[in-house]
């Protein structure tokens, strides 16, 4: 593995997840929110728990980077997005769940599937742009 570049990976996939995630929840979604505000935690609450907000983040970046090094690094950027789809589709199954479990509205359940998709797509490119497979391994066919 290429750890310099693996590690580079990991903390921009990291950004990259943190920065649309508030985009998404923070701007986007945040109308939704307000209006089903009695399915919520209290912003207050919500911040006392933000520690485990960004574990789960950097932890699906370091996953998500960690799988594309072991079976996909040297691959292309069509391949990254190849990948972040099929990752999008596993890692979006929640939402079709919650939506099933709890009273969440539709849109907002369609919505989360829908920009997390398109969050895990963009994010394989990304990771496909940055981590190259060290060249011996390659060669090697590691």
């Amino acid at each position: 593995m290429n750890m310099p570049r693996l590690l580079i990976a990991v903390v921009v996939g990291f950004i990259f997840i943190f920065a649309s995630d508030f985009l998404i929840h923070g701007i986007w979604l945040a109308p939704d929110y307000k209006a089903t505000a009695d399915l919520w935690r209290s912003d207050a609450e919500m911040q006392t728990r933000f520690a485990w907000m960004l574990t789960a983040q950097f932890v699906t970046a370091l996953v998500f980077v960690l799988i594309w090094a072991k079976g996909f690094a040297g691959r292309t950027l069509g391949a990254g997005a190849s990948f972040g789809f099929l990752m999008g589709l596993a890692l979006q199954m929640w939402a079709i769940v919650f939506y099933v479990v709890a009273p969440l509205p539709g849109m907002i359940a369609t919505k989360w599937f829908l920009s997390g998709l398109l969050q895990a797509i963009v994010l394989g490119v990304l990771v496909a742009a940055i981590y190259k497979s060290d060249a011996r391994q390659v060669e090697r066919g590691a």
